[in-house]
């Protein structure tokens, strides 16, 4: 993307871009080893899908999720007044060549279960290199004008997402599906409408990745029974907090947010 105008406009129609440098190699060094140590501390059971929020405890994380090379293009498609509503690890071992393995993302929506009036845009940094071979994202550009889908129960066992949802496979056109590679240190973002989803990684490496959620300042939650979500985990890492419809949860120890 030559600017942030042609990036916001990308971003408008196709609902992601991906490729985005982030992070310098030394950045990319001690973020790995970071996590790293993490996985080492709870193992990789753990680490695959468990590690929630970590922003509000480790300064490392925090600091990750108010980059500034991340914040600009957010920005750009968002406005200049961002919280950040939630995080996520996400680490997808490898399963080898054993085609009854099975640990993938099923084709989903990202807010199917988040209460939330106004657009939510994740952001995927790579922690790993994510390819082709280990099962990087593919998303199915356009969708996000599609509205909230049907989502069902997966069928298939793997599926690494929490409610186990999947959208019926009527609903898409996976030959338009496109891979998001990245190397480490790069993000890729996407609505959180974009219909989306992943293999199982049968290569030899891990494909680890953080997973942020961000919304403008103006988005609010709502009340739902079928969205039901809320947002402990709250912070603004840009701007002001007007009108304040989600609390800042940041830490005493947050000293640098890009006000």
């Amino acid at each position: 993307m030559t600017s942030t105008d042609n990036l916001a406009q990308y971003f408008d129609v196709n609902g992601y871009v991906s490729g985005l440098d982030v992070l310098s190699p030394q950045e990319v060094l001690e973020m790995r080893a970071n996590f790293d140590k993490v996985e080492k501390d709870i193992g990789q059971e753990n680490a695959t899908y468990s590690l929630h929020n970590k922003h509000l405890t480790d300064e490392w994380v925090l600091r990750l999720t108010s980059h500034p090379n991340m914040l600009k293009p957010l920005k750009a498609v968002l406005g200049p007044n961002l919280i950040l509503l939630d995080s996520r690890f996400i680490c997808k071992y490898p399963v080898g060549k054993d085609e009854e393995k099975e640990a993938f993302v099923a084709w989903h929506q990202d807010v199917r279960y988040w209460g939330v009036e106004g657009d939510v845009v994740s952001v995927w940094l790579a922690i790993d290199d994510a390819d082709v071979d280990n099962a990087c994202m593919q998303v199915i550009p356009g969708t996000h004008k599609s509205g909230l889908l049907k989502h069902i129960t997966e069928a298939k066992e793997g599926n690494l997402l929490t409610s186990n949802q999947s959208i019926p496979e009527n609903l898409y056109d996976v030959n338009k599906a496109v891979h998001c590679p990245l190397k480490a240190g790069q993000m890729s973002l996407h609505h959180g409408l974009l219909v989306h989803g992943s293999g199982t990684n049968r290569s030899t490496r891990r494909r680890c990745g953080y997973v942020i959620r961000y919304v403008s300042t103006q988005a609010k939650p709502i009340v739902d029974a079928d969205r039901p979500r809320s947002f402990p985990a709250t912070v603004l890492v840009c701007g002001v907090n007007e009108p304040a419809n989600f609390e800042d949860h940041a830490p005493e120890w947050f000293t640098w947010r890009n006000m």
